[in-house]
């Protein structure tokens, strides 16, 4: 291994073991570089295992099954009673997550590189002030000096637009997927992927479930085709959607908790037993003095170039502290780029996001690789577009999977695929498809004649392909 020079410590310091962290100093240590890696969170495993991706879509599953045991009928099925177990469907989530962070915990434990359990802050650009943790080795260094550094922090739940949230009391997206009871009724402030996940999640296990969202549709970075069809079933569900709104008040009261809001010129009010807080979240970055060392900020977040170098030259950043986007595969590819970067100064990777797929684990799912009409609009790049139903395709109408389309949107000079969205069953899973056809760079002529096994749901695709082929 590589030793530093006398005066640093270390060649590369990673401040946060998340997935962009723990991806940095995997590869910064394979590389040769001597690495440290300082967490301070209350918890170890990263924003993901905890409190996002996994235990979240875990208990969206069990949702799905009760509610597809439920519709039993429609196949022919006789299921008397889909009753649950609360505590045991939350149980099961529990001991996945365990399993999944007690993984990476022993990851860290058995690293190339140290790892330290502490609250960092510069004090100056290259040495970092450690405040260990109760409980952690009482060898903790007081400071650790690095040539190079990469922030991967990620994100702490915004703060309220609306002072008298505070007062009412509310619970957010982590409170909600660590609950050991129902409540009989919730009001779900926000639109985004969370809020509408958590939404139909609770809604399917009983709770009456009144959503408020302030843009004219749910989903906003989707095209509104696809946020209407998630609207159409959300409501079918008996969730009461408001949209185009705007936040006045709110209070606690004796039935449970109030807000107030303008919809439509009209001031509307709801109760419920809770309120679930899901305005976005914003970067981890409060507590690191960024600013008294010159690294440039967009508000609180890092901002970064393609290389994920910030404006101080040795120190980098990647994840939900830098953006542009929240996904845990680009927190990963931007920490590997990091570390290649600081490893490999000479050759220079840059992030690439022309792949870039988003997925809302909704029922209907949710997803889009590339560009959506949207933004190739707002970009003024030219497109040609088609779609297909899933409600006149075979093995959706076997699966009785009605709701949605697909979408697919190509260069109307070559043909090339430049995006694809898909709203309907397993959305996550068939977004894919095109992911891989847009990494070969194909056209919609090439996708139309590939091969697809009859009745599936990826054979959806051939259709609008076969459509835009016809036109180019």
């Amino acid at each position: 291994m590589k030793m530093p020079s006398k005066r640093f410590d270390f060649d590369v310091a990673v401040i946060g073991a998340g997935s962009g962290g723990f991806a940095a100093a995997r590869t910064a240590a394979a590389a040769g570089l001597k690495t440290v890696v300082i967490e301070g969170g209350r918890e170890v495993g990263g924003l993901c295992i905890l409190r996002g991706c996994m235990p979240s879509k875990a208990l969206l599953y069990a949702a799905e099954m009760r509610h597809l045991a439920r519709m039993g009928k429609t196949w022919g099925l006789r299921i008397p009673k889909a009753d649950f177990n609360f505590k045991q469907v939350m149980a099961r989530k529990d001991h996945m997550i365990e399993d999944f962070a007690s993984y990476r915990r022993k990851q860290l434990a058995n690293a190339k590189f140290q790892f330290i359990r502490a609250n960092a802050w510069f004090e100056d650009k290259y040495t970092l002030k450690l405040f260990p943790l109760k409980g952690a080795s009482k060898s903790t260094p007081a400071s650790i000096r690095a040539s190079h550094f990469v922030i991967a922090t990620g994100s702490v739940v915004s703060t309220p637009p609306l002072p008298q949230l505070a007062n009412a009391g509310y619970m957010t997206s982590d409170h909600a997927l660590t609950r050991k009871n129902l409540p009989k009724s919730l009001i779900v402030l926000g639109g985004g992927a969370i809020a509408c996940e958590l939404a139909q999640f609770f809604a399917r296990f009983d709770v009456k479930v009144t959503m408020i969202q302030r843009s004219p549709h749910i989903l906003k970075e989707f095209d509104g085709d696809a946020a209407e069809v998630v609207e159409k079933v959300l409501r079918r569900e008996g969730i009461q959607l408001y949209t185009g709104t705007q936040l006045l008040d709110a209070s606690q009261t004796p039935k449970g908790k109030s807000v107030t809001f303008d919809h439509s010129g009209k001031k509307v009010g709801v109760q419920a037993e809770e309120i679930l807080f899901c305005l976005g979240r914003q970067p981890n970055t409060a507590r690191l003095g960024l600013g008294d060392i010159g690294v440039k900020m967009d508000g609180p977040r890092i901002i970064a170039n393609d290389q994920m170098q910030t404006s101080v030259p040795h120190i980098y950043a990647a994840g939900d502290c830098t953006g542009p986007h929240e996904i845990v595969h680009i927190a990963i590819q931007q920490g590997e780029i990091a570390a290649k970067n600081i490893a490999k100064p000479k050759e220079r990777l840059k992030t690439d996001y022309r792949l870039l797929t988003s997925v809302v684990f909704t029922d209907p799912q949710v997803a889009y690789v590339g560009l959506t009409e949207k933004e190739a609009k707002a970009r003024k790049i030219p497109y040609l577009a088609a779609s297909y139903p899933f409600n006149d395709h075979g093995k959706s109408l076997i699966m009785e999977a009605l709701d949605g389309f697909v979408k697919l949107l190509a260069n109307p000079k070559n043909g090339k695929i430049i995006g694809g969205s898909c709203v309907g069953p397993l959305a996550g899973e068939l977004i894919h498809e095109i992911t891989a056809a847009m990494a070969k760079r194909m056209t919609v002529h090439e996708l139309a004649v590939l091969p697809h096994y009859h009745p599936t749901l990826a054979e959806i695709w051939t259709y609008p392909a076969e459509e835009l082929a016809d036109q180019i």
